[in-house]
């Protein structure tokens, strides 16, 4: 826990690459200063590019803490770093896509939410390392005439195909971006990155015209490319693509595709998906489901199962997929394609949540933050463990107001996490503030730059 002396000073223990030191903050650095006024990059103290932590804070509610939702006894051990590359004031940096787990290593993504000319990036975390490698810069792969358009967001998930390649898709800034030609707007792109060898390419540009493509997930066995498209010119619903990466064609696309998730059987290749939609503020509701079956590649067929939609996990061994919209959990079994509502999912104020992880190893905890967009401060920003077996609901740790005690920096939501195969590590991303004086904490901020936490489970906690 931090300890302030007589001069307002805040003094923490932290871990650093080796050894340990002491970090010392003084609360009149927290200034709350206009993004354009922040120092860019975001930097740690010493230079040092991943920093540890471990305080009793991390088990402290806030008032809002629902009856009922249980609180880890052991605090975890977190390790806090800043992305590379916002070396300028984004429009804001966030992050919009869901990250990946391949063996030790974490990739993910953040944008500067500009327009017409914004970029992206990929990245690889190191876990035995504890390096943040930035691996995939968008505008320096797509290469487009100055004043083009050029995306600020990359909204898909990440998933690494068998070819040992990763694939995710692109989506614009601003809403308004095609409706100006001299954006030279077409549509949004599928790239393709290797981490072996740190080649990355397009691998197809506009495979749908005038689409921009915020939905987005990789049979790795099929390498076919499935997306939800949103308009360029805001004016229709989503439209549905599968696209064959390996052989850079259109297996099938239609006029009815998902919001903002697909469900992902990959011990069939079947998709599942429905049209309703899922915003910060509501949702309408769980839908039946359609299914796409790419050795059939024809319309969508209605099943019977009925869920809602916002984020879903990978399969388990098991044939279960888990997914979440607002204060609800269901489960899908993908060998009957039948559906159960577990329960509510939330553990105090907020609900929405757009990233859910499940532990492979166990098959029995889930792990996700409500309050993606924003707001999750309010509560302590709570990472939850969910017991399937028992239901249970228990917060693994409350990242605020630790993390700010500790840097300045208040993780306010996120779009992107994943589980370490091991199941001991949940890594996220976070849409997250710095530059908040202390005294407008009460108040809700704005995210202006992103951060990689990579929480330690202690094992105590993962014990049945």
């Amino acid at each position: 826990m931090p300890v302030t002396d007589r001069c307002g000073v805040s003094f923490i223990h932290v871990r650093y690459l080796s050894g340990f030191i002491v970090l010392i903050l003084c609360s009149g650095v927290l200034q709350g200063k206009p993004d354009t006024d922040l120092t860019h990059p975001p930097l740690l103290p010493g230079g040092k590019e991943v920093v540890s932590v471990q305080s009793k804070g991390f088990l402290e509610p806030t008032e809002t803490l629902r009856p009922g939702v249980k609180i880890a006894r052991v605090p975890p051990t977190v390790d806090f770093a800043y992305y590379q590359g916002q070396d300028y004031p984004g429009n804001p940096w966030s992050v919009w896509g869901d990250g990946l787990v391949v063996g030790n290593k974490y990739y993910s993504s953040i944008g500067d939410h500009k327009s017409p000319e914004g970029n992206a990036f990929v990245f690889e975390y190191d876990a035995d390392r504890r390096t943040l490698k930035r691996i995939v810069d968008l505008q320096k792969v797509l290469k487009v005439p100055k004043g083009h358009y050029t995306p600020g967001k990359i909204h898909s998930r990440i998933d690494m195909g068998a070819d040992g390649w990763l694939y995710f898709s692109t989506h614009r800034g601003s809403t308004k971006v095609a409706f100006d030609p001299k954006n030279n707007f077409k549509g949004d792109w599928i790239l393709r990155h290797n981490p072996a060898s740190g080649k990355s390419e397009v691998v197809v540009h506009a495979p749908l015209k005038m689409q921009c493509m915020p939905t987005g997930l990789l049979d790795p066995d099929r390498l076919v490319f499935y997306a939800g498209t949103a308009d360029g010119l805001n004016e229709n619903p989503p439209m549905f693509l599968a696209y064959d990466v390996k052989n850079r064609k259109i297996l099938y696309s239609d006029d009815y595709g998902p919001y903002r998730y697909l469900i992902f059987a990959r011990s069939t290749g079947k998709v599942y998906f429905h049209g309703n939609t899922s915003s910060p503020s509501r949702t309408r509701g769980p839908r039946n489901l359609v299914r796409f079956d790419p050795e059939n590649p024809a319309p969508p067929v209605p099943i019977p199962a009925t869920v809602g939609l916002r984020s879903a996990t990978l399969e388990t061994p098991d044939g279960l997929v888990y997914t979440i919209d607002h204060d609800a959990l269901w489960v899908f079994n993908t060998r009957t394609e039948k559906a159960k509502l577990l329960g509510a999912s939330a553990v105090a104020s907020k609900t929405y949540t757009t990233s859910i992880d499940a532990d492979m190893k166990t098959g029995r905890y889930l792990y996700y933050v409500p309050g993606a967009h924003g707001g999750s401060e309010k509560d302590g920003t709570p990472l939850v463990q969910y017991d399937i077996k028992t239901g249970t609901r228990k917060v693994i740790v409350f990242l605020h107001p630790a993390l700010y005690e500790s840097f300045g920096y208040i993780p306010v939501g996120t779009f992107g996490s994943a589980v370490s195969p091991e199941g001991d590590k949940v890594y996220i991303t976070w849409n997250g503030n710095r530059g908040t004086r202390k005294e407008d904490l009460n108040k809700r901020v704005r995210f202006n730059t992103c951060a990689l936490t990579v929480v330690h489970i202690p094992e105590a906690e993962r014990r049945p």
